[in-house]
């Protein structure tokens, strides 16, 4: 009878070494991406938080232009209510769609291109830019990382029994690569 006690409490240790490494593999994995997409999130809010001071400096030069400023303000606030990588990628799209036509409607206005203000904001909004492809970057990679591990056999098993489901990726929205039609007729 101890025989078969300690041979039952082998093949428990044994499966539960089994599961331990993957299990905590998934676990790393698993924040990982979830601190990789705090990342991005965090500048995307920049972007977002300099929304407000180009709204205002261009409102200064066109009054007229109300709907592209509420498009940009309306998109500004898709960003700060998005809860998955799916929602964000739509809601940034969005706004950089809204960034766009309101770089339209600044052409118009050559005192507004030549102001202080905007010039520096302009400059602080294509670093941000840049940032986001980065940590959109950065993400993707982390959760191609993550994915596999859940895919891979025997981690699969692991992940399955522990519900460790696959991460979304952070893609651009269908239509996100054509340029917005902005027309003034």
């Amino acid at each position: 009878m101890k025989k078969i006690i300690a041979l039952l409490l082998v093949i428990a240790v044994i499966a539960g070494a089994l599961f331990i490494g993957p299990y905590n593999s998934l676990v790393d994995l698993r924040e990982d991406v979830n601190q990789s997409f705090a990342q991005v999130e965090t500048v995307i809010q920049r972007r977002a938080d300099l929304i407000p001071n180009l709204v205002n400096t261009v409102k200064g030069y066109a009054d007229h232009e109300q709907e592209t400023l509420t498009q940009v303000t309306e998109a500004r606030s898709k960003i700060q209510s998005a809860a998955s990588p799916e929602e964000l990628a739509e809601a940034n799209d969005e706004l950089s769609g809204a960034l766009s036509r309101l770089m339209v409607v600044v052409e118009q206005y050559p005192d507004l291109k030549a102001n202080q203000n905007f010039i520096q904001l302009q400059d602080e909004l294509a670093g941000t830019e840049n940032r986001i492809a980065v940590e959109r970057k950065n993400y993707n990679e982390t959760v191609q990382k993550y994915n596999r591990k859940v895919k891979r056999f025997p981690t699969n098993i692991v992940a399955g029994i522990f519900n460790f489901d696959e991460a979304q990726y952070f893609e651009a929205s269908p239509g996100s690569e054509e340029a917005p039609e902005v027309n003034f007729d």
